[in-house]
């Protein structure tokens, strides 16, 4: 467990906040806690650090990131790694990198085990699962699960069982692990139509064909990994098919209830390839690779009945076009990426940008990439614990010699800043606390009488799983009417 609260230096030692009945002596804390969040915001900078560039041993081009529960960040490269196979590119790798961009490599495939991996997430039994592109026999794509030493067991081989999973091939997303414990994820071709299809997994590689996709309804499923929705359902998105075949959203029960809700047209956005963000405020947000009025690719917010908004069109120079990821920040805010634009002369068409946008639609090119430090274009991005912003790029740093590929760390300044209380206050006999969250972390609040660290208590109820960012506010029900105490956070990612 990782304390998160922090002084207004920023720096890792934790701050204890005293609490009395006294509801004067509340507001005064209260006070002080925002005047301390607003000194940190002012007084750090924006900067843009190089942690790790790739190896061919290490693997050709990172995919997106994942922070695992010991704080570390896990991620896969499309190939490298074993060099001795795939006629010297290698069969991708697994990586394990700490926030200071010390690299290990977990695990290189050898096609027999798959190859070209795909996204990590990490299961509630510690260990990570994933999928590849490819592997033998068949050539059609796996399902796997590896420990966090990288030992790599196959649970699924597509095309071995088409009475099962109608010949599904080519998964491209990762997994999502739903409330009932089984995985979710799609592919990218195969199925009854040829167009992919939505499966259940169990952990021991039990898989169920939920739903194949016929064309109208989707098709060609990419980078976007499905994403669980408040109402227990999942939501998802194809880059082709769709009553305009331009791409489509849509929504899918745990059993296979199939609900086309939004298909796109060209001037709403084309082609949608990352997966959908679940907001804060109960909204869906995503991108769309092309499309709009410019033709750069769209911001978009949806309900969960589908009713779309768009809330950004990329122009090109000024904000980049064609993004690439998107994530909802502690702030409340959204955070993505574009692969080209912005106004860089050392790649062809500009090297892409770093931006935020509001929940309304405020649009803030935050920095354009030149691939003088970080590789272009930037394909990943996911907030750490400590509140940074952690990003994958693959290809090459100018001038184009000896890089395929890095990891990035952006520091933004965040209002509020990340897991730094901003408010706690009393509700008739409950204590309330507020925190910026970060996304995937669970928070659990606790309670002290005293500064012993080995005092402290989980405050029964005030725990929250998977939270999704932005303000979160936990509850000790009946704490202002007890003696005086010391609150603090504890976090797991």
């Amino acid at each position: 467990m990782r304390q998160c609260l922090r002084d207004a230096l920023g720096v890792n030692k934790p701050i204890y906040f005293t609490l009395a009945a006294d509801k004067t002596f509340c507001r005064i804390t209260a006070l002080i806690l925002l005047v301390l969040s607003g000194w940190a915001f002012n007084a750090r900078a924006q900067t843009l650090t190089n942690l790790r560039s790739f190896t061919p041993t290490d693997g050709f081009g990172p995919h997106s990131l994942l922070q695992g529960r010991d704080g570390n960040f896990y991620g896969t490269a499309g190939s490298g790694g074993n060099l001795n196979l795939n006629n010297g590119s290698g069969w991708g790798t697994v990586f394990r990198i700490t926030p200071t961009g010390l690299l290990t490599n977990l695990h290189s495939f050898i096609l027999t085990d798959g190859g070209e991996p795909n996204l990590l997430v990490q299961g509630s039994d510690g260990n990570f699962y994933g999928t590849t592109y490819t592997n033998t026999p068949g050539g059609l794509g796996t399902v796997f699960k590896m420990t966090s030493t990288g030992s790599i067991t196959t649970l699924w081989l597509f095309g071995l069982n088409p009475g099962i999973d109608s010949a599904a091939s080519h998964p491209v997303a990762g997994l999502v692990q739903g409330a009932d414990g089984n995985f979710y994820g799609t592919t990218s071709a195969g199925g009854a139509n040829g167009d992919g299809i939505v499966f259940r997994i169990t952990p021991t590689g039990t898989l169920t064909n939920l739903h194949n996709f016929n064309g109208a309804d989707g098709a060609n499923s990419q980078w976007g990994s499905l994403v669980p929705g408040n109402d227990g359902n999942f939501y998802g998105v194809t880059s082709g098919g769709g009553t305009n075949s331009q791409g489509n959203i849509y929504r899918i029960s745990p059993t296979g209830n199939f609900t086309n809700l939004y298909s796109f047209s060209g001037t709403d956005g084309q082609f949608p390839e990352a997966g959908l963000v679940l907001g804060s405020d109960g909204n869906f947000y995503g991108i769309t690779s092309s499309g709009g009025t410019n033709n750069g690719g769209t911001i978009f917010r949806m309900t969960p009945t589908g009713v779309l908004t768009n809330l950004h069109l990329f122009a090109g120079v000024t904000d980049g076009h064609t993004p690439t990821a998107l994530v909802q920040g502690s702030d409340g805010n959204f955070y993505g990426t574009t692969r080209q634009g912005g106004g860089s002369t050392h790649c062809f068409d500009g090297c892409g940008t770093i931006f935020r946008i509001t929940p309304s639609g405020t649009f803030t090119n935050l920095c354009s990439i030149d691939a003088t430090n970080v590789a272009s274009p930037v394909v990943g991005f996911v907030q750490g614990s400590d509140g940074n912003f952690y990003g994958t790029a693959f290809l090459v740093s100018y001038p184009f010699v000896d890089n395929i590929g890095d990891i990035f760390k952006l520091t933004v300044p965040l209002n509020p800043p990340a897991n730094q209380v901003s408010v706690i206050q009393t509700t008739g006999n409950d204590v309330v606390v507020s925190i910026p969250s970060v996304a995937t972390e669970t928070y659990q609040l606790q309670v002290s009488n005293s500064l012993n660290p080995t005092n402290w208590v989980n405050v029964p109820g005030a725990a929250v799983t998977n939270c999704i960012g932005a303000l979160l506010t936990l509850t000790n029900s009946g704490g202002a009417t007890g003696p005086q105490g010391f609150y603090r956070f504890d976090i797991i990612p």
